[in-house]
């Protein structure tokens, strides 16, 4: 039950998470944006609109106004035009690298059919404050999922944490789907949660516009359907009834989009060199080597709870492994895609009280994860009062100070994830609490 009252302690938390927030903001906009300015005016790289919704709106318009396949390079051109200024020129070393195609299901031209007569501009301005209403929705959503007991003003400071951090702050500023995916992902957990498995199912399916985000929550899913399969078989029906409806339908669309979609994928990965974070912060081999360990010890944990009811601790804990995975596996590091991490901080921070009494090596990971984390927004602040005071082309030398921790953190708090739960031992789903007090 919400609490509607707010404490003193929590006002100076709210205050102190706005600042923290505003920090992060007035670092993007005085320093981060104008470094990359500057940066691409050296090197001559063109710069237009930067959206990234423009490549999958450009390609749903002609699409569906134009009958034009999306994916093909005459479609890329002009999505290039849009989003450069200008069409990549391969025999400019300058030119950024990525390409910018439509890389997406075709059937993400379904979500984005209503906008396809309007301006960008205004498609943009639209998704700017419909993407910051669905994170906001986000974090309710999750603390629902985690069963955490919160005051009001404990769950405006979550908001606003949210809202200033890098990772959301970007994925707004650069109208990204991963918002409206991980948005989708909360709403199909609240769903099944709550006993509404056939809308679950329907939520599911539309998340798959980003696949490879989504496949290990989908996965966790399925096992866990298997352990009592004849009552958590409805949102799996309702699952494939969707996906196949999408699929046949943009199968009449744009015939063999599927073969199109894969190549665009290859493509994709191929021209933005998407390497997974571990293999970007470690040594190739290393970095594969820790990935299947990571691996490994989330589908362990996964087989030990996937009997648990949705309503339990267990069912959280491995749904929060489930979306972490997401980050730390999927060959791209992008700082928007870290909103996965989401949950899993929120029930670290729900369960920080018996973290800290385990061992000394979950002591020393949750230390990690919470310095990690303050440094992002400590030093953006720091940038951003210093970019009142000091010459434009000294403080942008420090762009990359607040991103220094981004990298770690996924592999830090997957660490700290298996280090707690893959040794509890969770009651059986009767004898779980309604509720678990977060923070007051």
């Amino acid at each position: 039950m919400m609490s509607f009252a707010v404490s003193n302690k929590q006002v100076w938390l709210l205050l102190a998470s706005l600042l923290c927030a505003a920090g992060v903001w007035l670092y993007a906009d005085r320093v981060l944006i104008p470094y990359q300015i500057a940066e691409g005016a050296a090197h001559n790289r063109p710069r237009g609109n930067f959206s990234d919704l423009y490549p999958q709106w450009m390609g749903a318009r002609e699409l569906l106004l134009h009958g034009r396949d999306p994916y093909s390079p005459e479609v890329t051109h002009e999505i290039q035009e849009g989003y450069y200024g200008r069409a990549l020129d391969p025999n400019k070393p300058g030119d950024p690298k990525d390409q910018q195609a439509f890389a997406y299901p075709v059937y993400v031209v379904f979500c984005l059919a209503p906008t396809i007569r309007f301006p960008f501009e205004t498609v943009r301005r639209g998704f700017f404050w419909g993407l910051l209403g669905l994170t906001l929705v986000t974090v309710w959503l999750w603390l629902g999922v985690l069963r955490c007991s919160v005051p009001l003003g404990t769950k405006l400071i979550f908001m606003v944490l949210t809202i200033g951090s890098l990772t959301v702050m970007q994925g707004l500023k650069l109208q990204q789907l991963t918002l409206l995916v991980a948005a989708m992902c909360a709403a199909g957990v609240a769903l099944l949660v709550a006993g509404r498995p056939l809308a679950a199912g329907v939520v599911l399916a539309l998340a798959t516009i980003k696949p490879q985000l989504v496949l290990p929550l989908l996965l966790w899913l399925a096992l866990w359907s298997l352990g009592d399969l004849r009552r958590r078989y409805r949102w799996v029906v309702s699952f494939l009834i969707v996906m196949t409806i999408l699929c046949v339908a943009s199968e009449l669309l744009l015939p063999h989009w599927i073969v199109r979609f894969w190549h665009a994928a290859v493509a994709y990965r191929q021209y933005a060199k998407g390497i997974p974070v571990l293999e970007m912060i470690l040594p190739t081999w290393w970095g594969r080597v820790l990935e299947l360990l990571f691996a490994a010890m989330t589908a362990l944990t996964c087989l030990r709870w996937f009997r648990h009811a949705e309503n339990t601790a267990a069912f959280a804990a491995c749904t929060c492994l489930a979306m972490v995975a997401s980050v730390l596996l999927v060959p791209k590091v992008a700082l928007y895609n870290q909103v996965l991490l989401l949950p899993a901080i929120l029930l670290i921070v729900r369960d920080r009280r018996t973290i800290w009494h385990g061992s000394a090596i979950k002591r020393f990971m949750l230390v990690v994860v919470c310095v990690s984390l303050a440094w992002i927004w400590v030093a953006s602040l720091v940038l951003a009062g210093l970019s009142f005071m000091v010459r434009a082309e000294v403080i942008e030398k420090g762009w990359m100070v607040p991103l220094v921790t981004l990298p770690q953190i996924p592999a830090a708090v997957t660490a700290l994830l298996l280090l707690h739960y893959y040794r509890t031992t969770f009651a059986p789903s009767l004898g779980q609490p309604g509720v678990v007090e977060c923070l007051g």
